[in-house]
């Protein structure tokens, strides 16, 4: 067996040669999940002299054939949570940790006591009911894939009574299983999008949407996405890719509340088609564009008049 700096530089240059863009990090990272410690535990291992963990090279293997890392550890770190994923579900970008921020602040922005009354049950515990005294803000996302946006809501704003949807029952195995072992009170639903939650209309603040947009002819480059993603997560429909984005945000816009707060991401391509076709439809007021980290395009705001 040879010792873990070895195989751990070996596998990066493997890795590399591969075409994987991150291949030291992703090198350290197979290791750390083997040997059950973080990766800097597994750089002063090297230092030491460790042996490598039994099934590193499988693991190596796998990802030079570009199944993607976390399907090889199934986790994925998304903003304060560590988030279980694998086939059938897609695996939340960092680009969407802006998305997610952008709906806590409009969430924590929301008055208090404004939302519909509602009477969900999650698990064993009712969800309290919205509209009450000094009651938090109604968060809706829909498609919500792994759940890590909504999530990522409760997480932030534990006053948020927040509720996800989700189409594919397989997407949705993968957010009930993260809901469940982080014990975040989310009212999760199997359903569609365009159509779901019709008792909340009128009374939510903030619906926050990762629609599929990928245009048509606009297949992704990388194998771990393009191989390895669900298509239904995918592919907006239509000419423009914008056919599931703007159906959601019709929903969205039946949902909200007057003053209510629509926050949905979309492809680097799309930043003055979707805001535009919003202007277009109608309803909404103060429509604008955000940028990520990157300085790309990323998600539109718009707020319900």
């Amino acid at each position: 067996m040879s010792d873990l700096r070895a195989a751990v530089r070996d596998a990066t240059e493997r890795l590399s040669l591969a075409g994987v863009p991150s291949p030291g990090p992703d090198a350290v990272a197979l290791a750390a999940h083997l040997l059950g410690v973080a990766p800097a535990e597994v750089r002063r291992r090297m230092v030491l002299g460790a042996p490598a963990p039994e099934g590193y090279a499988v693991l190596v293997a796998e990802r030079a054939a570009r199944v993607p890392l976390q399907h090889l550890t199934g986790r994925v770190g998304f903003r304060r949570l560590v988030l279980e994923v694998g086939p059938g579900v897609f695996v939340p970008r960092p680009e969407t940790e802006c998305v997610a921020g952008w709906a806590v602040e409009a969430a924590r922005a929301a008055p208090a006591g404004r939302g519909v009354a509602a009477g969900r049950v999650v698990g064993a515990e009712p969800v309290a009911r919205a509209g009450a005294a000094g009651a938090g803000p109604v968060v809706v996302d829909l498609c919500t894939g792994s759940g890590a946006i909504a999530l990522a809501v409760k997480d932030e704003v534990p006053s948020a009574r927040v509720y996800a949807v989700e189409l594919s029952d397989l997407a949705h195995a993968w957010a009930l299983r993260n809901r469940d072992r982080l014990r975040l009170d989310v009212d999760l639903l199997l359903g569609d999008a365009a159509t779901a939650l019709p008792e909340l209309d009128g009374g939510v603040d903030v619906v926050v949407a990762n629609p599929p947009y990928i245009p048509p002819g606009a297949m992704p480059v990388d194998p771990e996405v393009r191989d390895h993603d669900p298509e239904v997560a995918l592919y907006g429909g239509g000419p423009d890719g914008l056919r599931v984005p703007l159906a959601v945000a019709a929903r969205a816009a039946g949902l909200l509340r007057p003053g209510g707060v629509l926050v949905m991401e979309h492809a680097d391509t799309q930043g003055r088609t979707l805001p535009a076709a919003l202007r277009r439809a109608g309803g909404w007021r103060e429509v604008a564009d955000r940028e990520d980290l990157t300085g790309r395009p990323r998600a539109v705001l718009a707020t319900r008049a």
